[in-house]
């Protein structure tokens, strides 16, 4: 009578478990992940190829010539699309917003979202052909709604979006003020030209294309002001149009930089604040810790530290991967894990080397910069002795403490 429910809920046990691999495969959790970037890889390159496709189809020699390659690349994207949909689909409770939710309303807010329509818009233009008789060149279009997943596939992508969303009353109050200036422009203009040139300033509604153009700075060329009073309105038209066009320019590229800052800020935050000598800190104290570290990019097989040389920086991984050769074994440290901290309280030497075994980006906080904040801030100081002493079971002035090794060892998994 005991075995069945135990059974059921292990099975149920296991079912979440492979739920919340395929999400964190989907969502590449990881970037060292390697079955996440194969899969994320392979979804980006039937995203371009299905679109080269369809701008090539849209071509009638190449339509008729290559029509069964065509149909294959099509049938073949839709296929891993549909699979990628319900996948998605039954990922959707692990999703942290709809968590709180449950599983039929997580999924129903996946299907309705923007994200769960832009995934059934990339399946939608060869199932519609099996069931109705849509027009050829309407399911073609339909085929570049595919070019809006790449957005889940690059943060760089996600971050302009995010920031467009951020300055979304800003950018409205910018358009609405160019839409004023066009009417203003198109009203002084046919006042100038209606009698020289009726066929194109005749009215403001027929002006206000040479408003727009000029305001612009595309300036077709083919509607000319020929009166003095219209080229003096037409030039200021045209430097009014350069401020106009540079407001929205600045606001985009200020706010996507702030987002892209916001980002690697919270990363940061987040593998400071991971690190057993800094999680006692308060916020304060994590912030002027991140003040004083500093990136660093280096390419698989870049050695960041030899054994026996004087230890001068402690390191967090941001992204990559490492490996700590002692003298009887090798283990590697991932991204969200550090080392180094011990030995940058104490400056003893290094039992061990470091080696990059991927392309990987450190953030390293150098020993002189460590002591300098502890001397400057004895409360930080004494925050930061207590929580390594804890960590050691030692006092930290001991001489024969192999301090390197026994750090790397209790470096903890991300």
């Amino acid at each position: 009578m005991t075995v069945q429910p135990v059974s059921r809920q292990l099975l149920r046990a296991r079912w979440k478990a492979w739920r919340r691999r395929l999400y964190a495969i989907l969502e590449q959790d990881s970037s060292n992940d390697g079955a996440s970037l194969a899969v994320n890889g392979l979804l980006v390159f039937l995203v371009v190829i299905t679109l080269t496709a369809t701008v090539l189809e849209s071509v009638p020699r190449l339509a008729i010539t290559y029509a069964e390659p065509f149909r294959g690349i099509e049938i073949v994207a839709t296929a891993v699309f549909t699979l990628e949909y319900l996948a998605r689909l039954w990922c959707a409770p692990e999703h942290p917003p709809f968590r709180r939710y449950g599983p039929l309303l997580s999924r129903l807010r996946y299907v309705t979202g923007l994200s769960g329509l832009i995934d059934l818009g990339a399946l939608l233009p060869l199932w519609l052909g099996f069931f109705i008789a849509a027009d050829f060149k309407t399911l073609l279009v339909l085929r570049l709604v595919r070019y809006f997943k790449l957005t889940r596939y690059s943060p760089a992508i996600r971050s302009l979006l995010e920031a467009l969303y951020s300055e979304r009353h800003a950018l409205t109050g910018c358009f609405v003020i160019l839409f004023g200036a066009a009417l203003i422009a198109a009203a002084g203009m046919h006042l100038a030209e209606r009698d020289a040139q009726p066929a194109v300033f005749g009215t403001i509604p027929d002006a206000l294309w040479w408003a727009v153009v000029t305001l612009g700075t595309v300036g077709y060329g083919d509607a000319v002001p020929v009166t003095p009073i219209g080229r003096m309105l037409a030039g200021l038209t045209i430097f009014a149009g350069l401020l106009m066009m540079a407001l929205p320019i600045g606001i985009v590229a200020s706010a996507f930089a702030d987002e892209v800052h916001r980002r690697d800020f919270v990363i940061t935050w987040g593998l400071v604040a991971r690190i057993p000598l800094f999680s006692e800190l308060s916020a304060a104290e994590i912030a002027e810790v991140m003040k004083v570290l500093r990136a660093q990019k280096l390419e698989s097989g870049a050695v960041i530290a030899r054994r026996g040389e004087q230890a001068r920086a402690m390191y967090l991984i941001a992204d990559g991967e490492v490996e700590v050769r002692l003298r009887h074994k090798r283990f590697r440290l991932g991204t969200g894990q550090f080392f180094g901290e011990i030995a940058a309280l104490r400056r003893t030497r290094r039992s061990s080397t470091i080696v990059t075994v991927a392309p990987t980006r450190l953030l390293v906080l150098d020993t002189l910069d460590l002591h300098a904040l502890m001397d400057r801030q004895p409360e930080l100081a004494r925050r930061i002795e207590s929580a390594a002493r804890e960590k050691l079971g030692r006092d930290l002035e001991e001489p024969d403490l192999d301090i390197a090794e026994s750090e790397l060892a209790g470096s903890p998994a991300p």
